[in-house]
């Protein structure tokens, strides 16, 4: 009788999940390692505001988000996409709509019942999962990639593994156990990773004391920003976003964020323009603002004229000053065009996701390391990053599955149909 091949999956969020259900289909014994006392925290999390599995664009539009690593990630998403995320959540018992974004949510937009699910099918088909174990590197007297130490209540204990799949997310979330600790002992293993780095982020902007008082936690409704970098990149988007006592966030913010943190990184700061009135033309804003205006107040006539008040009226003279709020012609294009000097993003554990990690480079077809024979790598410890709106969980689960597949042609195993 052949014994089974033992797998160590380490990381319980979406990837290290998506694995451990594609090696327990084949066969293999899989064993599940988190450093906290439950699974999916991140996803529990992130699945508070209603958890947005996925986006229905057509796929060529989908694959488009991931930017410079498009020509990683897309051979992962024809495999394992949106279309099969929604089909896998339905065989989980969770039924799926399409929101009026076209982001995809189940029905009750609840997390807990989906994980509940997936845990169950997990436990039915033999994973084991143990909690609140650090994974701490290798063992050190062995010297074997799949010899991995771990800090347990019970003290350190040594594991050893067929071969071994890494999903141990980025840097964003350190209470939920993701904090880029690996970063350095896969360095020390000449893995070469790329620098973690904030992503999907808020920005700081240096508001005068008055306005950040005043506005801090406002949103900025219907507008459209535009960002356009030293090498000629550019983004341009209409949504909204929100005033914090530092800067702004927020999710059109977040979309843009890659761009603007590369900006700054180059530059120093970045500029933001934002058009307060996206549905008005200059020439409609200009006749609006030298429309007299009689015994009315600037503020009173710009209000009834364009509708401009609040946060969007306060970012003007915060921009402007009192004599530049005088000049219609600079109003005019202020309304249509108000740069806003981003001098640095927010930190990491700040943001929702990271950038950097695992380079691409160092890793074979089975998304194996080159440099640690047997052990593979997945999810957000990868070096790539997407915008919110279901593509950072979609790919998440597409390089688990990768990873695992990986590891079953490895390994000789037969590789299942998604």
């Amino acid at each position: 009788m052949n014994t089974p091949k033992t797998v160590a999956v380490i990381g319980g969020g979406p990837a290290g999940l998506m694995a451990a259900e594609t090696l327990s289909a084949a066969g293999v014994q899989v064993d599940l390692y988190d450093a906290m006392p439950s699974v999916g925290r991140k996803f529990l999390l992130a699945g508070r505001g209603g958890l947005n599995l996925t986006h229905s664009e057509p796929f060529e539009v989908f694959v488009q988000r991931f930017g410079d690593r498009r020509a990683q990630i897309e051979p992962m998403l024809r495999e394992f996409g949106p279309d099969a995320l929604r089909a896998w959540a339905q065989g989980l018992g969770v039924e799926t709509f399409v929101g009026t974004s076209g982001r995809v949510f189940p029905v009750d937009m609840k997390a807990a019942p989906l994980l509940r699910a997936w845990l169950q099918r997990l436990r039915g088909a033999g994973v084991r999962f143990h909690m609140r174990h650090r994974w701490q590197g290798w063992s050190s007297s062995e010297g074997m990639p799949t010899a991995l130490d771990f800090a347990t209540p019970a003290g350190s204990v040594t594991v050893h593994a067929d071969a071994v799949v890494l999903a141990l997310g980025g840097a964003s979330w350190p209470r939920l156990g993701s904090d880029g600790a690996w970063a350095p002992w896969l360095q020390a293993r000449g893995v070469d990773v790329a620098p973690l780095q904030p992503a999907n982020c808020g920005f700081d902007v240096v508001w005068s004391e008055h306005f950040a008082s005043r506005f801090a936690g406002h949103p900025f409704k219907s507008v459209a920003i535009r960002v356009v970098d030293a090498s000629g990149r550019s983004f341009e988007r209409k949504g909204e976003f929100v005033a914090t006592a530092t800067g702004i966030e927020g999710s059109l913010v977040y979309a843009a964020s890659a761009l603007l943190r590369d900006e700054i990184a180059q530059a120093g700061h970045a500029t933001l323009s934002v058009d307060l009135l996206p549905d008005r033309s200059f020439e409609q804003v200009h006749a609006a603002v030298m429309h007299p205006r009689g015994s009315r107040s600037l503020s009173s006539h710009l209000k009834s004229r364009l509708g401009l008040e609040g946060i969007k009226a306060g970012v003007l003279h915060e921009a402007l000053g009192r004599d530049g709020m005088q000049a219609n012609e600079a109003l005019s294009r202020a309304i249509k065009a108000l740069p806003l000097r981003l001098v640095a993003a927010r930190p990491i554990d700040e943001a929702i996701s990271t950038a950097g990690g695992v380079r691409f480079d160092a890793l074979d077809t089975d998304a194996m390391l080159g440099a640690l024979p047997h052990v593979h790598c997945a999810g957000e410890m990868l070096d790539w990053e997407a915008p919110t709106g279901g593509y950072l969980l979609t790919a998440s689960m597409a390089s688990g599955l990768n990873a695992a597949r990986g590891v079953l042609h490895h390994l000789d195993a037969t590789v299942p149909t998604p």
